[in-house]
């Protein structure tokens, strides 16, 4: 063989050693339904998201409260854990007389009313008890949707899905991105509890 088509022969089997690996990424986070981010587009999302999940009452509901020397108080070493698995609510009280719509535990993660009895979610990335299989494209989908993981079960109050709705798919994007950099916490959360059980 003539060493000037050698040449442009080992080049393409270089060129393709290093293009192959970022090809098959890309299809392989095509698949899972990502989108794809340099490090810089990561970091800055995971800087937003965390401004977005502080400001938006993330925390609110899903770090459970607990009682510190001011009265209630975010528990940080259960930081967006959801409802704790540990903390088994008796059966829901009655709605007292009025225009009442529901009633929730002191915690702030179990919540009452008439659809019955709803937990606060996981939204740590632990795999097998939070958001830790869950791909961008189902949360993104979950959210507009107001179903769970975009297909399930409607997403229940409290959670003011149709607010998060309205969010751009960058902010959106923004807060998985965070939610994902988390610590992992394994908390299973119950399921929901339909109305006639629940009293």
């Amino acid at each position: 063989m003539r060493p000037d088509r050698v040449r442009p022969t080992a080049t393409f089997v270089a060129l393709m050693f290093v293009a192959l690996p970022g090809l098959i990424g890309w299809q392989i986070l095509q698949a899972q339904g990502g989108t794809p981010a340099s490090p810089a587009t990561r970091a800055a999302r995971i800087e937003r998201g965390a401004y977005l999940v502080k400001t938006s009452a993330c925390t609110d509901c899903h770090t459970p409260l607990k009682m510190g020397p001011r009265g209630p108080e975010p528990d940080q070493a259960r930081a967006l854990s959801g409802h704790p698995q540990d903390l088994v609510m008796p059966p829901a009280p009655a709605l007292p007389p009025g225009p009442w719509a529901g009633v929730m535990s002191a915690t702030s993660t179990a919540w009452a009313g008439p659809w019955g009895v709803s937990f606060t979610a996981n939204l740590t990335p632990d795999p097998d008890t939070g958001l830790g299989r869950w791909t961008e494209d189902m949360f993104l989908t979950a959210l507009r949707t107001g179903r769970h993981e975009g297909k399930g079960r409607p997403i229940l109050p409290p959670m003011p899905a149709a607010v998060y709705a309205q969010m751009t798919d960058e902010d959106l994007r923004s807060i998985f991105a965070y939610l994902q950099s988390v610590a992992p916490i394994r908390n299973q959360v119950p399921q929901p509890i339909d109305p006639v059980e629940a009293n």
